[in-house]
């Protein structure tokens, strides 16, 4: 396993797999944010493709958001605003590309990783998926992926999470648009994602993409929208808070 994380695609039967990992529980630092947007644009671009699935590897997190050793290393505001444009080329690409794309949620996601399944057209996962944005808690906010958070759950729901901080269970998670379904185990999620990839797949490439814009309308200003977004993280990224707090956790672990 790559230390540093590491973007993956098998295509078959018109179902393009994409898995994104990384050893501590799938952090996303910026090498991997950059590879999984041009991985996702690519695969909308490959003919031989009619769904996209995103996955992340291992069966414990889904995804912990911002690689904290990243973060940690941030000294100065273009590099900050470039590490979080990383998740807006993410979230971007999921948005422009004109496959579905199914999101396999097999554990808990939180920050930047919530963003990811928010983005997805359709997301499926276990039971222990509990989600969380975590970011006020050190010193910034869920500004990039949170116009994919409000689209996927509304106002009330994103707020809250925003605010409290706190974990949410599956159960919250689907009742408010999250997930589409959830699953006892991974071998349940992953017969689902399955079947349902594979019904997708067969169906007209034209009238899906169609679907998809009609779905994704009145988001044409995204690309500007996250950009300013990831202009607010990288400054605030910089703070005294910020470093103290991620100090601190990574101190406690």
């Amino acid at each position: 396993m790559n230390p540093n994380g590491d973007v993956n695609i098998k295509i078959e039967n018109k179902i393009a797999t994409i898995e994104f990992y990384h050893p501590s529980s799938n952090a996303l630092p910026g090498n991997v944010l950059r590879k999984l947007a041009e991985t996702i644009e690519n695969a909308g671009k490959n003919e031989l493709v009619n769904v996209v699935v995103l996955k992340s590897g291992g069966d414990r997190a889904f995804c912990a958001g911002a690689s904290f050793d990243e973060l940690i290393s941030i000294t100065d505001y273009p590099t900050g605003k470039n590490f979080f444009m990383g998740f807006a080329l993410v979230i971007n690409a999921m948005r422009k590309c004109p496959k579905f794309v199914i999101c396999r949620v097999q554990g808990k996601a939180v920050g930047g990783g919530v963003g990811l399944l928010s983005a997805a057209d359709y997301t499926l996962a276990t039971k222990y998926s509990s989600v969380k944005l975590s970011e006020l808690a050190l010193g910034i906010g869920p500004f990039v992926v949170g116009p994919a958070v409000e689209r996927k759950v509304g106002t009330s729901a994103f707020s809250q999470m925003s605010i409290d901080y706190d974990w949410y269970d599956a159960n919250w998670a689907k009742d408010r648009g999250f997930y589409s379904g959830i699953y006892e185990s991974i071998e349940e999620l992953d017969r689902a994602v399955d079947e349902f990839a594979t019904k997708m797949a067969a169906n007209s490439p034209e009238a899906m993409k169609e679907l998809k814009q009609v779905t994704w309308a009145g988001t044409e200003h995204w690309d500007e929208l996250l950009e300013s977004r990831a202009e607010i993280s990288g400054r605030l990224v910089l703070s005294n808070f910020t470093k103290n707090y991620i100090k601190q956790f990574k101190e406690s672990k």
